[in-house]
């Protein structure tokens, strides 16, 4: 008999403790799906951020090594030219990333560090309870915003792919979505082509994934995958945005 599907190595054989409809768990096994498919898996060392996929080591079937607030980029330079010859990702909300972290992806980029960032994007503060994120939509509700974002008092949401385009290091920039089975075949795609860039030496890399939150956007499950089509892409697009050539 063919075997049509198994679980990935990659992945530990535990429930997680996200949230329903949450889409961290599927990044998580994507990722270790292209570790695994790669023959990476014993040669990955990954760096877990401040915020819900804090406890990504307790399901990444890798070594893990745990950040301080936004600063996994540079514990994740330092582990990859202690270790050039391992494949190292951090993997980070939007929280830990695009606010505190902002100056360390922005340098790990720019110095074009052989790293592979995944960003993950759900507009919001997931694990300290639903504040206000430099993702957040203008008009959106958090708790730090009842009345919704305004562009006067916070600014516009900061689209951190097309940021990260700019810099001369960075060497591979995509943006997928977790919102469809399509998106996610995308996404898998992406995560490979990332982590060929960094096995190539060739600069940094960085997969940035808009995912759900229906807890702290209130929401259910399938509304979220909804608003993630009918808000979140409108104004983060999704495509590649450096180094797709080849």
């Amino acid at each position: 008999m063919n075997t049509l599907f198994e679980f990935t190595k990659g992945m530990k054989p535990d429930s997680t403790s996200y949230c329903p409809g949450c889409t961290h768990g599927i990044a998580h096994r994507l990722i270790m799906e292209a570790l695994c498919e790669r023959g990476d898996l014993g040669r990955a060392i990954g760096v877990a951020p401040i915020g819900c996929s804090i406890v990504s080591h307790n399901y990444m079937n890798v070594d893990m090594c745990e950040s301080t607030h936004g600063r996994a980029p540079a514990i994740a330079s330092g582990i990859k030219r202690v270790h050039p010859g391992n494949i190292v990702f951090t993997y980070q909300g939007d929280g830990d990333l695009a606010s505190i972290g902002t100056g360390e992806i922005i340098h790990a980029a720019h110095r074009g560090e052989h790293i592979t960032t995944f960003f993950i994007n759900n507009a919001i503060y997931g694990m300290t309870g639903g504040q206000m994120a430099p993702t957040t939509f203008i008009g959106q509700k958090t708790t730090t915003t009842a009345e919704g974002r305004t562009e006067k008092a916070n600014g516009k949401p900061l689209r951190m792919s097309e940021m990260i385009a700019t810099v001369g290091g960075a060497a591979y920039v995509e943006r997928v979505a977790l919102n469809s089975p399509s998106g996610v075949r995308k996404a898998k795609k992406a995560v490979l082509r990332a982590l060929d860039v960094q096995d190539r030496k060739e600069g940094f890399s960085f997969v940035e994934f808009l995912s759900t939150c229906p807890t702290n956007w209130g929401l259910d499950p399938v509304a979220s995958i909804e608003w993630v089509n009918t808000d979140m892409i409108p104004y983060y697009p999704l495509g590649n945005f450096k180094g797709m050539e080849g």
